[in-house]
């Protein structure tokens, strides 16, 4: 099982990566995708891929919100990171209007986001992709600026009419614990209505830990919980969502 979405970059694990790991392996999870959203958790997470090879792959990127914090070097320093070998997507990047509402805040998240975008293109990599709030306009860059790899919309936050959308432009789609929680209704339509080819499975831990332990610090020990969620809506077993999120993410991330 692969957990395509988490920060054991963050701060809430310091030093402990070996126990997540171990944790996690316990649980049925063997790979993790570390994901970056500014320079300091992308250059730890190519660290954490370099101490773990083949169990973690690393993304680099500059977070939509982490955009006002930048260095005016900040992109530069990211394109220094960029290591085929353990870096394999560029993200997690995007648009994030529910906490930046100045339009001239979004501005300069549209810009970097496009940036981004080319920067995955010079690279021929794929994009994980922030949208909060702004999914319209995170599609209307994603038509205008296509990434050649395509990617991920993590934590989906769209209807399940838009999901044709996004995968018809090459995207998978990004569940996680939302899909488990009692007011998560609109992705349980995703959830039930998507085709098995379009989806992967993630728990962006340390955040959104699904239900029973919603609120608690998230862990990639918890995806067999979001998976067997996904089972029970669309009546099949757990085993066939965890088989095609794994090889979904293998063939549009891993494989070059």
């Amino acid at each position: 099982m692969i957990d395509t979405h988490t920060h054991i970059n963050d701060e809430a694990y310091i030093d402990e990566d070996d126990k997540y790991i171990e944790e996690s392996f316990l649980a049925g999870v063997k790979q993790f995708l570390v994901v970056g959203y500014n320079y300091q958790s992308s250059l730890d997470a190519l660290h954490l891929a370099k101490k773990h090879p083949d169990i973690v792959f690393a993304t680099v990127g500059i977070h939509p919100s982490d955009v006002k914090k930048r260095n005016i070097d900040d992109l530069n320093k990211i394109e220094n990171l960029i290591d085929v070998r353990y870096v394999k997507a560029i993200g997690e990047i995007g648009l994030d209007y529910y906490w930046d509402k100045d339009k001239i805040i979004q501005k300069e998240q549209i810009e970097y986001f496009i940036k981004q975008i080319d920067l995955a293109n010079k690279y021929h990599l794929p994009i994980v992709v922030h949208t909060r709030d702004a999914i319209n306009d995170t599609y209307q860059i994603l038509k205008e600026h296509p990434c050649i790899k395509g990617g991920i919309i993590h934590c989906y936050p769209g209807s399940k009419e838009m999901v044709k959308s996004f995968t018809d432009l090459g995207y998978l789609i990004g569940i996680g614990g939302v899909v488990t929680f009692k007011n998560g209704v609109k992705l349980k339509e995703v959830a039930e209505a998507i085709q098995l080819d379009q989806f992967v499975l993630e728990t962006d831990a340390p955040y959104l830990a699904p239900t029973p332990y919603r609120g608690k610090k998230n862990h990639s020990k918890y995806l067999p919980i979001i998976a067997e969620e996904i089972a029970r809506i669309k009546n099949i077993s757990k085993e066939e969502v965890i088989k095609n999120s794994d090889y979904n993410f293998t063939k549009k991330i891993l494989v070059k």
